[in-house]
């Protein structure tokens, strides 16, 4: 089986040496003098250019418009599925392992991501401006209405499958990213204005907001079948600094 993994980076860094992942440069039309020798995502059908605004989405539409393969997959240069508990790059997830998951399935995703007291659509109101939120769930409710159940029940979860990780066989993939980039497209017409007067990390919108896409997707289309695998961030947390932040983004909110 042929499956294409990218592993999303925007620097030089240690990347697995398995036959099925491609290292991504992506935002790389906004870097053309860049020494970092990476597939970039500005060859063919691209919008390498919204890499700011889009993050790690642009690599996934890069591969459904220019890749060809019975598998898709995306992961980050320092967040990969593997096999086992711990920051061991010799445990990373190979392409005989993912092999054998689709076998039996059509969908790879991370493990939930859990928030214990908050539900997603709290925590995204909390972290996040707000009207950007607001708007793709107007969209969804006008042009996909038959998502509006899966939507509700997924706003209302305290957890989800998050980072934008997966690998998917060529079918559900093409379907994920023509409805997902569809969604987003819209919203992105709507908010594009309001948006660049965000900070930096905020103007990576439609990142976060597919993230939340991703399940509605998975569970409206239920004839698809899931797996979760292990993963694992390849470089040591600061718990104490995140903790803080969420907290404080608990009290302080976002307009």
């Amino acid at each position: 089986m042929d499956i294409k993994v990218l592993v999303a980076a925007h620097k030089q860094y240690q990347m697995p040496q398995d036959e099925m992942y491609l290292p991504m440069f992506v935002g790389k039309e906004l870097h053309p003098d860049s020494p970092i020798e990476y597939q970039g995502d500005n060859s063919g059908d691209n919008i390498s250019v919204k890499n700011p605004h889009y993050n790690e989405l642009t690599a996934i539409y890069w591969a459904w418009k220019n890749l060809n393969a019975d598998a898709y997959g995306l992961v980050h240069y320092r967040r990969l599925f593997t096999t086992k508990p711990g920051r061991d790059f010799n445990n990373v997830l190979t392409h005989e392992q993912a092999e054998q998951l689709l076998a039996k399935y059509d969908v790879v995703v991370p493990a939930k991501r859990r928030y214990w007291i908050e539900s997603n659509e709290s925590h995204y109101r909390h972290a996040h401006h707000n009207r950007p939120f607001d708007v793709m769930t107007e969209i969804i409710e006008r042009d996909y209405p038959e998502y509006v159940p899966a939507m509700k029940r997924v706003y209302q979860r305290t957890w989800a499958h998050m980072y934008n990780m997966f690998i998917m066989k060529q079918r559900p993939f093409d379907e994920y990213c023509t409805w997902m980039f569809d969604i987003l497209s819209k919203v992105e017409q709507a908010v594009a204005t309001e948006v660049q007067t965000y900070s930096t990390y905020e103007q990576r919108v439609y990142g976060f907001l597919s993230e939340l896409l991703l399940d509605i997707w998975l569970e409206t289309n239920a004839e698809y079948q899931v797996v979760e695998q292990r993963y694992a961030f390849m470089e040591s947390q600061n718990w104490f600094v995140k903790g803080g932040k969420f907290l404080q983004r608990k009290l302080v909110g976002h307009p």
